[in-house]
Parts: C-alpha cells; structure tokens; sequence
C-alpha cells in the first residue's frame, strides 16, 4: 500500500528539465491551458499560450482539445499553489526532438516542406516544427513586391543554418524555386512548336515589348508584333494579367529564347477592307504623312489611303501643307479600294462645298510632275529646229507624235490641253506631210 510519505516523495521527484505525461483540463480565461500530471499524486501544470505552439496562436483550442493527453517538459514549479503546481511547455519538448531531426537532414543534404504562418517585415515565418525563417532575398529568384500571398502555403525549404541552442533555423526557397523552374522551362521549350497558336498571359510590360507566360516559361513579343498598327508602348494594347493568343515564331532552347507574335494572330487590316470601306463610303480619318503629289490618310488601324493633291480641294493648291497638317482629322470620301495591292484611293473635296463662283477647269493639269503615277509628254517645239535639221523633221514629228500619245494616255489628258490647239494643228500637218 502506497503511504502518504511515499506520495510526498514522487511529488518532490519532479524538477526542472523532467518530462511528464498530462491531460488537459480546461483551458483559463487568459488562455492558459491547465493540465493534470499523470503518477504526481493530483499535482496539476499550467501550459501558457506562447510554450503550446512553435508559431504565435490565438487560441489554444487551435493546438489541444479538452482530455488529451500530451507529453510536456516542466520549466520550473510554481509557488501560487493556485495556479498550479508546474509551469509546463509544450514546444520545448516538441523542439528538442524537432532540432534533432532538422539536423540530421541538414546533415544529409535534404530539403525539408513547412507551411507559412506569418508574413513579417523581412521574410516568411514558418513552422517546421520550430520556428523558421526565410529571409526575403531567399523566398524566389526574383524580386517579390507583396509577400501575402504566401501565407498558408506550403513550401519546400533548403537548409541554411541552424542553431538549436539559440533556437535559429534560416530556410531558403531560393534555390528551390530556381531549380523548379529551369526544369519546367526545359520541359515546356520542348513543346513548343513554332508556327503554332499557343495561349499565354502577360507577365510584365517593357518599352520594347511584353513578356507572355506559357506556363513555366516566358516568350517575348516585341512591340512591332503586338498589333499591326504603330504602338507606342505595349501598355497601350496589353495588360498584365490579361490573356491572349500568341504565334511562335521561333524558339532557340540552346539560348532559352522564344519569340512570339499577336499580330500574326489577328485578322489582317485589309482583308475586309472593301466591306468596312466600300466606293463611295465616308470615313473619318488621320492625316499621317503630307507628299508633295498628295496626303496618307488613316482610315483603319494599319490601313493608310491615299488622298492626291488634286482631291484636297476644288480650287488650286502648290502643296498638301497649303491645307493640311500632320495628326489632322479630316473626313475622306472612297473613291476605290485594292485589298490585293492594298491600295485605297481617297477623296476630301468630294465631301466639300465649291466655293461660290467657282468653276473647275476640265483641262487644268493638277498631277504634279514628280508624281510616280504621271509621266510629263515631252513636248518638240517646231519653231527651234534648225534648217540643218529639216531633212529629219517628218520622222521626228512622227516619232514625237508617237510619244505624246503614249504619254497623254498615261496621264489621261488630251493632246489639246498640253500643247495648245495652234501648236497641236502644227503638229498634224507636219506628220502629214
């Protein structure tokens, strides 16, 4: 039969550093977990909220329930009898336990996965059965701007330091990430296929084009292959985030390059070009370039027509500059459309009221003579030729007739308006003769 003395005995048995087996009573209104200890002869612990987890806990209830039974280790006893008569900790033991095995895979070169528990400012805490930290140069291989999204997330660790006595383990995911990712980009580059319509979503915007994730691997779609109008900066046309159609052009695995397109998988500005701008339609448009035969006038993105100089207004101008200017909207009437040349003729005058008393001259030549599409005739003046050169005067005003002809068909004018009636009836009876 146990006597009283010998139950005073065991009691006195328990020191400091001893682990003992206990069930959890109640949990104390400053959450406190309050435990009876197993063979102490009803001696009773306390375990506060900070000794019950290796990562901070609001609630002990999110750790133990009400009649389990959990090993502790007794920090020191207490003299407030009513509270109890130990102050216990639950992580101690846990840790003891915990710093042996983390260092024995430290030892083996192994890896380690732990779950996030808080976001603090330089890092990630993480509970890996004590507490971890991974700095956040250590958490990818690349910039992170917002660390929340990591939290609750469980991650694969490398071991960098640990320190049990001073309770220090610092992680890293850094290379983790690294290697990960190289292998899904090996894998992924050998899928593509070029030529082939593939999705991506953008990952980040540059002066000089946007990068597209494929999935483990990023493309680059320069900014002359986003659309096949000018863009003057991808954020104008793209979002990150947002996701597209992409064409590979082509992928270079010994450089990790792959070249992408999202103009290649648009419809083309012209191939509807006579439905969106048939004959006789009007469109508004902007003026983009001024010649000195005519103005290009922007109708569609990536679709330019030309307005000749003489469609700019009814009466007479030098240049284009006498009434437009570059960036000027202008409303152009369509005279006709070529999707094959990919040609577009345009018209403002046709849109504009005859100034009053105005009366447009059918045999005013207004192509000037620097337009590509109008050859001047050379014109042989009778009256300069030399006596000396009488006996070649029927073959030469044949040869000349020959070539006004030709050239007055080019530029759709009479022989009349370029030579003038007098010098045109000169001209018949020389080559009859």
């Amino acid at each position: 039969m146990t006597t009283m003395a010998d139950a005073l005995d065991s009691v006195l048995e328990i020191k400091k550093g001893d682990t003992v087996t206990a069930d959890v009573l109640a949990f104390d209104e400053d959450n406190q977990v309050r435990v009876a200890i197993k063979n102490s002869g009803g001696l009773e612990g306390v375990i506060p909220l900070k000794e019950l987890a290796a990562t901070r806990v609001e609630d002990p209830s999110e750790v133990v329930s009400i009649g389990d039974e959990i090993e502790l280790v007794v920090l020191k006893p207490i003299k407030d009898k009513e509270n109890g008569n130990f102050l216990l900790s639950k992580t101690q033991l846990e840790a003891k336990k915990v710093w042996a095995d983390i260092k024995e895979i430290a030892e083996r070169g192994e890896t380690i996965e732990a779950p996030v528990k808080e976001i603090v400012k330089g890092g990630l805490v993480v509970d890996a059965g004590v507490r971890g930290f991974v700095p956040a140069s250590m958490v990818e291989d690349y910039f992170v701007d917002d660390f929340s999204p990591y939290k609750g997330q469980t991650l694969e660790f490398k071991i960098v330091e640990i320190d049990a006595d001073e309770n220090r383990l610092i992680l890293s995911h850094k290379e983790i990430a690294r290697e990960k990712r190289e292998a899904e980009r090996t894998e992924r580059m050998g899928q593509l296929e070029e030529d082939s319509i593939i999705e991506g979503k953008v990952a980040r915007l540059t002066n000089f084009g946007a990068f597209i994730d494929l999935g483990g691997v990023d493309g680059l779609v320069h900014i002359s292959r986003i659309a096949h109008e000018h863009v003057k900066h991808p954020s104008d046309k793209l979002t990150v985030g947002e996701v597209i159609n992409v064409k590979v052009l082509s992928v270079d695995e010994e450089e990790g390059r792959i070249s992408l397109s999202i103009k290649d998988t648009l419809a083309g500005p012209w191939d509807d070009i006579e439905e969106k701008a048939p004959e006789g339609s009007v469109h508004k448009g902007i003026v983009k370039r001024l010649t000195n035969f005519g103005a290009f006038v922007e109708v569609f993105p990536g679709v330019e027509g030309l307005v000749h100089i003489s469609q700019i207004a009814h009466e007479h101008i030098a240049t284009p500059e006498d009434r437009l200017t570059e960036g000027q909207e202008v409303d152009v009437k369509v005279l006709s459309a070529d999707p094959e040349a990919q040609r577009l003729s345009l018209s403002i005058k046709t849109l504009l009221e005859k100034p009053e008393g105005f009366e447009e001259k059918q045999d005013e030549i207004s192509r000037p003579t620097n337009d590509p599409h109008t050859r001047k005739p050379k014109q042989n003046n009778r009256n300069t030729q030399s006596r000396s050169q009488a006996k070649n005067h029927n073959q030469s005003s044949k040869n000349t007739s020959s070539s006004i002809n030709d050239s007055a068909s080019e530029g759709s004018f009479t022989l009349g308006d370029m030579l003038g009636s007098d010098a045109f009836k000169n001209l018949q009876e020389d080559t009859e003769n």
